[in-house]
């Protein structure tokens, strides 16, 4: 069979094949009368398993090593090229991922374009500064998108903040964004998504709020629970406590139970709430100081009587923490 017909049935081009001959890959059986190249079946077959390997990724030097070296085992070409194959899809999807958040931007220009690229490098920069610096001086260039997921990833304290402070200038788009982040198996990425969601405003973000009160995660229900009594939602309450028994953020715990007993059927259920872990036989000693000192600020019949009980308990420092309270109401 002459390279015409060659080209023609295989699909590979008369240049591609002479191509083929130049490296060695391909040695056509015989030559005609005329001193044309003749391929015989084994030659057409040969054609096949070379644009075989190719579809797999194999370069043109390892086609022929895989065709004519007796010893070669492909295993480990096979896992370097799968290696290869997920490394460039990795660079593919970053490289779409950026294409979309330069969309969503909507760039008038292509002074905008770059403008947008440059707060993203540094949004990804291995310096804690210039990530801070490009969230606070580039918070409108950069997509909701990518702070959200820089936000989420974030382990900086300050570089955190500055990015919670451009997300909430960001407007609604992250709160759907964050509320993924909730659902993810990282306890801390799941802290971090509350911590944002606090400094976002609107319904939604409440109610993702309210979602992480079943967190797993005593952290994360804590987060969430500050940030809701603010809000004045009461389905904070027994987080709230037990912030307070636990000692983490007790204070401000306390001051988000002030906040939401504002009237006197929510103070009374409170201080109830209060007085409960208090009598509970495992609430240890300093916890019970704490929660004695969380009734000062919740006002109601409930929490005056219970400060007066509360001044006899047989531990000292809750008594004399209760009789000072009670001395504090009665002169206000």
């Amino acid at each position: 069979m002459l390279i015409g017909e060659v080209a023609r049935r295989s699909g590979v081009s008369a240049r591609m094949l002479r191509h083929y001959e130049s490296l060695g890959l391909l040695r056509p059986s015989g030559r005609t009368g005329s001193g044309y190249r003749e391929y015989s079946g084994d030659d057409i077959r040969r054609i096949f398993h070379i644009e075989s390997l190719r579809s797999l990724g194999l370069s043109l030097r390892e086609i022929g090593r895989a065709l004519d070296d007796p010893g070669f085992t492909p295993s480990a070409l096979v896992d370097d090229l799968i290696r290869q194959t997920r490394e460039r899809i990795a660079a593919e999807t970053e490289l779409l991922t950026r294409l979309r958040r330069i969309d969503a931007a909507e760039p008038a220009d292509w002074e905008d374009v770059l403008q947008i690229v440059v707060s993203l490098q540094a949004l990804g920069s291995k310096s804690a500064a210039a990530r801070q610096r490009a969230a606070l001086s580039s918070a409108d260039e950069i997509p909701v998108e990518a702070l959200v997921e820089a936000v989420l990833r974030e382990t900086e304290p300050n570089v955190a903040g500055a990015l919670r402070w451009a997300l909430a200038r960001s407007g609604d788009g992250g709160t759907a964004l964050l509320a993924q982040g909730l659902g993810s198996p990282v306890a801390a990425v799941r802290e971090r998504a509350v911590r944002s969601l606090a400094e976002l405003p609107g319904d939604e973000a409440t109610a993702r709020l309210r979602d992480a009160l079943t967190d797993a995660d005593g952290v994360v229900r804590g987060h969430a629970a500050l940030a809701l009594g603010t809000r004045g939602v009461a389905d904070a309450v027994p987080a709230l406590v037990d912030l307070i028994v636990e000692g983490r953020n007790d204070t401000d715990a306390a001051d988000a139970l002030s906040l939401l007993a504002g009237d006197t059927s929510t103070a009374d259920r409170i201080a109830a709430r209060l007085v409960d872990r208090l009598t509970h036989d495992t609430t240890e000693a300093p916890a019970r100081v704490r929660l004695t000192q969380a009734l000062a600020d919740i006002p109601g019949r409930t929490a005056s009587d219970a400060l007066v009980e509360l001044s006899g308990d047989g531990d000292r420092a809750v008594a004399l923490t209760a009789a000072y309270l009670l001395r504090l109401r009665d002169a206000g």
